[in-house]
């Protein structure tokens, strides 16, 4: 059985997509951006400041399919600039202390000029 997990805590999708769907056990999120879910605007400040919106946005993704941190098992980040990756790291430990496994790249360019973007795999 497949179920879609939405909530008003994290960003709306701003495409044809769910914020996280939960398989068998395992939950697939959908990238988060440094959205402010009541605004829909982009967080504003740098790399730490919407790093740690995309962690909230992530951790409000969780909570709503009934999980946590602690039960991430994988991460793939997007950075637009490795210049950021000390700093973004320094914010991304706080909250992965289970160290999942990670792929961390660059990109180009992400969804309206974030920074940062991080989708997880956990398992309830």
């Amino acid at each position: 059985m497949i179920q879609t997990i939405t909530t008003d805590k994290a960003p709306a999708a701003i495409g044809p997509y769910s914020q996280a769907k939960l398989v068998n056990g395992v939950l697939y999120a959908s990238g988060q951006i440094p959205l402010i879910p009541a605004t829909g605007e982009l967080r504003e400040g740098g790399i730490i400041p919407q790093t740690e919106q995309v962690m909230a946005n992530i951790a409000a993704v969780l909570e709503a399919a009934g999980t946590d941190f602690e039960h991430v098992v994988k991460t793939t980040c997007f950075l637009r600039s490795m210049d950021d990756f000390a700093e973004f790291n320094q914010v991304y430990a706080q909250y992965f202390t289970g160290k999942p496994a990670r792929s961390c790249v660059a990109a180009a360019a992400l969804p309206k000029g974030a920074l940062v973007e991080v989708e997880v795999l956990a398992v309830l």
